[in-house]
């Protein structure tokens, strides 16, 4: 078996790295404003009324502080296994990932920030597309950690 040439791999992994600490600063800073409009008792964000708009915005920060540690164990994922950077299920579970890590969060964010009578606003429905995006990408990285057939 001929081994896979590392550098793919380094760069397929550095940029998940930057992708994962990227996705974390920005959601977790995302949670720290969260902690504070809750703090300064934000009647927008805390009134009874504003109950959907706190899950929403809950969520998205949650989802897009998950979805950065994913981003850094795919990273990890191709240190382990250079081959995943160069095989098509890698190509394909990167741009998933990226795009759930989009519309994951944003679909949670948009559906608390127009919301009606207890009910999301429309930009949920970002949100099923981006969970289908990332169970896309976990099924690809599966399929590229596959050993190869042997000849």
């Amino acid at each position: 078996m001929i081994a896979a040439d590392p550098a793919p791999a380094d760069r397929y992994a550095a940029r998940h790295l930057r992708s994962g600490w990227l996705c974390l600063l920005v959601f977790l800073a995302a949670g720290l404003a969260l902690e504070s409009l809750h703090g300064l008792k934000v009647a927008a964000y805390l009134d009874l009324d504003q109950a959907v708009r706190r899950h929403m915005w809950t969520l998205a920060h949650a989802h897009g502080a998950l979805l950065g540690l994913v981003h850094l164990g795919l990273a990890a994922t191709a240190r382990a296994h250079p081959s995943l950077a160069t095989c098509s299920h890698g190509h394909v579970a990167s741009v998933s990932l990226d795009l759930a890590s989009l519309l994951l969060p944003l679909g949670f964010f948009l559906g608390g920030l127009w919301h009606y009578a207890g009910d999301p606003g429309l930009g949920v429905l970002l949100v099923p597309v981006g969970g289908a995006l990332l169970v896309l990408a976990a099924l690809q990285v599966l399929l590229g950690l596959r050993p190869a057939p042997e000849a």
